[in-house]
């Protein structure tokens, strides 16, 4: 198969007597898993519809699901339909069943905000989907008389997050497919035609994982040490928490002394915006700001420009495969067609966030959570529009963008916003950016409300198992605080929710541990390294729940604020507290202490839970992969190993440290 061909994943038919739809069934043994002359079926992953409309493709629990699914992210106004057309074993009635779920559901709430209909050659069918269930499950949708072709729509009746992994159809009207992810998988790759062993993706001097700035740091960084490197990307963008999905500012300082070419690469990456040119009547910081500010065509087209790096975008890591404590390959897989590719290399870099390819190597890691020892949580990070300024409708990134020029021409201004009773009750909690009872319509008070980073939760959830749950609750309190200034307090008449991220941004999951842990004493108390590799210029920044806005949110907390602890104050170095804000972290917080071929850079290296404040910011994190890309190189070059080019080469890597992010070694 050549690298690039696509698998035609957009319908799965089953014939009468081939027995596939045996490894669906709720219990292999039962009758319902014997062969019948009605096993005829279709199968259909939503991902895989000819024109996804309106909805998003969401990855981000794969791994607990065992496929992406579409999400209807309209914002309260109703996406476009997702369109297929397909053709049938035969003509007859086919039972409809839909993998979905009632998102709201884990909390009792009322509503079913997620609502949606599954329409055959324009029909709906009587069951409406997305109203059972706190978990992923197959919803019922009774029998439909079908022809051998037909087209068929996911029609979204909210605009509020409804979901659809799946449709199954089946002649046999008594089958019940199974919820367990396992039968799901082998089901989905035997469908596919797919063979168990994945095909050969190449093999490389580096494999990085993880397309934010430190993995983006780290492939430039190899490959212009000469090193062959493949570089693993899960969404259609690269630049993670920095690109126009998530749209975190990137924050640190570059190009400090005594390696001032450190940064060099990370600053390429990113557009040459400076704060201070960010005016809007509402907001003091780029957070959530405009997608043009977070430039993913630079990065693409950066990454593009090394030829020695081979890009696979639209690609998450499935498994990794170990032998005497060394990384041989990952498997990886499309988010587009469940294709999957076997990737050697002789090095890895963890650029994941969570840690990903070292947990499932093996690696020494920690991961702590509870109410009594709280993570800094994950964003959604959201923006609001003005509905009567034209700039601000010409520059519109919500789905119905067409609808509100039309608004607007006809000096309709007015953007009503529906009730949100499954949401946060906020109706009488205070939080910010909401004034108080005699305060007048102020729009400069959003600055408060809109695009900005404390609006965070899942303090005590598992980031990377529960991170769809903790999305969902990040949504209720969005929608619920909105639903409160439009409804409950009556403001912001001529203003909509602008743009809503639907990928979370993560600060805290699993960290790797190295042969050094930093630590916040390391900073407070100034402790030197003689491995100096990558500068930290931002604060011991730990969030945790904000109490004024905890009561009646208990363990439910939606609002942080920031314990900077001894580092409070202004994020930038200055001639007065230079030597307590500019600290260069040790190469020993870069590799992994068990594995002996791994690589990490970003928020999973190995620091402790206060040692990650002043680390985990995005250039930092970019800088850190500058460096790894540099002693991968020596690496390869020295026979040796990451601990070894501590132990041995400490100096030429120092010495690469010195040279330009732009040199190239041929």
């Amino acid at each position: 198969m050549k690298p690039n061909q696509k698998i035609n994943r957009r319908q799965f038919i089953g014939l009468s007597g081939a027995g596939i739809l045996s490894l669906l069934a709720v219990n292999n043994s039962s009758a319902n898993a014997k062969e019948s002359a009605n096993d005829e079926f279709l199968f259909l992953e939503a991902e895989g519809f000819d024109d996804r409309g309106g909805w998003e493709l969401d990855q981000q629990s794969m791994d607990q699901m065992g496929s992406p699914y579409l999400l209807a992210h309209g914002l309260g106004v109703a996406v476009e339909d997702a369109v297929t057309k397909v053709k049938l074993p035969s003509a007859g009635a086919y039972r409809v069943w839909v993998r979905t779920k009632d998102w709201v559901a884990p909390w009792k709430a009322p509503g079913a905000p997620g609502k949606f209909q599954v329409k055959v050659d324009g029909v709906a069918l009587k069951e409406t989907f997305g109203t059972k269930s706190a978990t992923w499950h197959w919803h019922d949708g009774g029998m439909v008389e079908m022809g051998k072709e037909a087209t068929i729509n996911l029609h979204d009746l909210t605009g509020f997050e409804g979901r659809c992994e799946a449709i199954l159809l089946c002649k046999d009207g008594d089958f019940k497919p199974s919820n367990d992810v396992a039968k799901l998988k082998v089901f989905r790759r035997k469908l596919l035609g797919l063979p168990d062993k994945a095909s050969d993706g190449g093999s490389y001097d580096l494999v990085v994982v993880g397309g934010g700035l430190a993995g983006m740091g780290a492939a430039i960084s190899g490959a212009r040490q000469g090193l062959s490197v493949a570089l693993i990307q899960d969404r259609p963008v690269l630049g993670g928490n920095g690109s126009s999905e998530v749209r975190v500012w990137p924050e640190g300082y570059t190009l400090q002394e005594p390696y001032p070419r450190i940064g060099e690469i990370v600053e390429e990456m990113l557009p040459g915006i400076e704060k201070a040119t960010a005016k809007k009547k509402w907001f003091t910081t780029m957070n959530g700001t405009a997608s043009s500010n977070f430039s993913d065509q630079r990065k693409t087209d950066l990454i593009k420009s090394e030829p020695n790096i081979t890009l696979f975008i639209n690609h998450r890591s499935m498994e990794t495969f170990t032998e005497d404590d060394t990384i041989t390959s990952i498997v990886i897989e499309s988010t587009e067609t469940a294709e999957q590719k076997s990737i050697r290399g002789k090095f890895f870099a963890d650029c994941t966030g969570d840690a990903k390819i070292g947990f499932q190597a093996g690696a020494d890691y920690e991961h702590e959570f509870s109410s009594k020892n709280p993570v800094m949580g994950s964003s959604n990070l959201f923006n609001v529009m003005d509905a009567a300024e034209e700039k601000d409708v010409l520059a519109c990134e919500c789905k119905d963008k067409s609808s509100l020029m039309s608004q607007y021409e006809k000096g309709d201004y007015a953007q009503p916003f529906p009730r949100c009773p499954w949401a946060l009750d906020l109706s009488k909690k205070p939080f910010p950016g909401r004034l108080k009872k005699k305060a007048k319509n102020k729009i400069s008070d959003l600055k408060k409300f809109a695009n900005m980073w404390y609006w965070e939760s899942g303090f005590d959830k598992d980031q990377v198992e529960d991170i769809e749950l903790i999305r969902d609750h990040n949504f209720r309190a969005m929608y619920g605080a909105w639903d409160t200034l439009k409804n409950v307090d009556g403001l912001y008449e001529n203003l909509r929710l602008g743009w809503v991220a639907f990928i979370a941004g993560k600060r805290e999951s699993r960290r790797l541990l190295g042969d050094v842990k930093l630590d916040a004493k390391h900073f407070t108390e100034g402790v030197q390294w003689e491995d100096i590799a990558f500068p930290c210029t931002w604060s011991i920044d730990l969030h945790v729940p904000e109490k004024k806005f905890q009561k009646g949110f208990e363990g439910e907390e939606f609002i942080s604020r920031a314990n900077h602890g001894k580092y409070e104050g202004t994020h930038e170095p200055s001639e007065n507290n230079h030597h307590k804000r500019l600290y260069w972290g040790p190469y020993r917080c870069l590799y992994s202490r068990n594995i002996k071929n791994l690589f990490m850079a970003g928020r999973n290296i190995s620091v402790s839970k206060t040692g990650l404040g002043p680390v985990r910011v995005m250039k930092t994190c970019g800088m850190m992969g500058e460096v790894v890309g540099k002693a991968a190189a020596l690496c390869i070059r020295e026979k040796t190993s990451p601990r070894g080019v501590y132990k041995d080469h400490l100096d030429k890597l120092h010495t690469l440290m010195r040279k330009p992010g732009a040199e190239r070694v041929s």
